[in-house]
């Protein structure tokens, strides 16, 4: 069996699902929208196609669900689907169970009054708070000192909660190359994003590279939430001065914050985004073969598309798929744009002994980057 990688069109929002050969299952955020209940909306109804996957292979739970920020975007209906603990009006009624919940630590310590958070990331933070304290189900990422004092608020102490907590530039207990396939090496969130940083979501967010292993060779896989130019390039730089650079070099580039120019520069361009010069380092490090995978809402090149403010920003497109010709790439795919714009499907990734491909309805469908067919990554 191979691994899989599924990343659903949800909108200008993040859903994705890595299944392993053995049958874990790790879901990375979760939007669901009431409008895609409708069949005539071009979102996937989220709620229904991962409950269909789950009875399909006799399941109620997933392993891993990490939500990489507290953004609407990545939690909507969330807190009517899953099955929490803290409280009892969120358990049974068919909900779906989590083994190990993963949040940045920022999901933890944000202290923003309830009336100026949505409601359901208050709910997360409670839940997440509850599973800290009972020290199982959850694994946060980083330990700022504002952790350490919330803690010893709780009569706690960070020595007794340290084996649930990964900092940045460090491999996640719960998974083994050797015996899962896979391994998460966590990039980010660093300790002075939290601790001496104003912005606890987007410059807070889990991003990982995610390599797997199939017949001795490596494929990885950068998972990368919503952040910017700025700590894209803190990621590059810490990874250099560690000799970790392995750790930046990507078979699939999950674009950061729905094709934003912002996670290449402060500045937009007219045509084309002009990357800073350590995100450009990042860019170039992607292998022959490779994909690039923008979670928004299709990308066109209109003079409107040029002058709106939200993304998808079509300047950003034209950045990234101009490195991705330059590293000998396969193709850039939005997710409600793949195979159509009117019934957007799942894209699906499987990687086994022969490298990564795209399922095979999607590939004749999708754009093509390279004029010949690219060779298996790896």
């Amino acid at each position: 069996m191979p691994h899989r990688i599924i990343f659903y069109p949800v909108g200008n929002g993040d859903s994705s699902q890595i299944v392993l050969d053995n049958g874990k299952r790790i879901l990375f955020d979760f939007r669901h929208t009431k409008k895609s209940e409708d069949e005539s909306n071009p979102e996937i109804d989220l709620a229904a196609q991962l409950r269909k996957e789950l009875e399909n292979v006799d399941r109620d739970y997933f392993d891993v669900v990490a939500f990489t920020h507290g953004d609407s975007d990545h939690i909507e209906n969330s807190t009517e689907f899953f099955e929490l603990l803290h409280a009892k009006k969120y358990q049974g009624d068919g909900r779906i169970k989590i083994n190990t919940l993963w949040v940045p630590a920022a999901m933890i310590l944000e202290c923003a009054t309830n009336k100026e958070q949505s409601s359901e990331f208050v709910i997360w933070r409670e839940e997440a708070k509850y599973r800290l304290k009972e020290g199982k189900g959850i694994r946060v990422f980083s330990k700022p000192d504002k952790l350490k004092n919330w803690l010893e608020k709780n009569d706690l102490t960070l020595d007794s909660r340290r084996h649930l907590i990964t900092d940045a530039g460090c491999l996640v207990d719960e998974f083994n190359i050797n015996s899962d396939g896979v391994e998460f090496f966590c990039h980010s969130p660093f300790i002075k994003h939290v601790d001496e940083g104003e912005d606890l979501r987007n410059s807070a967010a889990l991003i990982f590279n995610v390599r797997f292993q199939q017949s001795g060779s490596n494929y990885d896989y950068l998972a990368v939430g919503d952040t910017e130019w700025l700590v894209l390039e803190d990621i590059v730089q810490a990874t250099k001065n560690h000799n970790n650079m392995d750790r930046l070099a990507w078979d699939i580039y999950n674009i950061p914050h729905h094709c934003s120019y912002l996670a290449l520069s402060d500045e937009k361009g007219e045509i084309e985004t002009t990357p800073k010069p350590l995100v450009k380092e990042l860019l170039e490090n992607g292998k022959e073969g490779a994909y690039m995978i923008s979670s928004s809402r299709p990308i066109k090149d209109t003079q409107e598309a040029r002058e709106q403010q939200q993304p998808p920003h079509i300047q950003a497109k034209n950045c990234y798929v101009r490195y991705l010709k330059n590293v000998g790439g396969a193709k850039f795919l939005a997710t409600m744009e793949t195979p159509n714009t009117t019934k957007p499907e799942p894209i699906e990734f499987k990687i086994d002994g022969c490298g990564i491909s795209l399922d095979k309805k999607l590939m004749s469908a999708a754009t093509v980057i390279t004029s010949s067919r690219a060779p298996r990554a790896g």
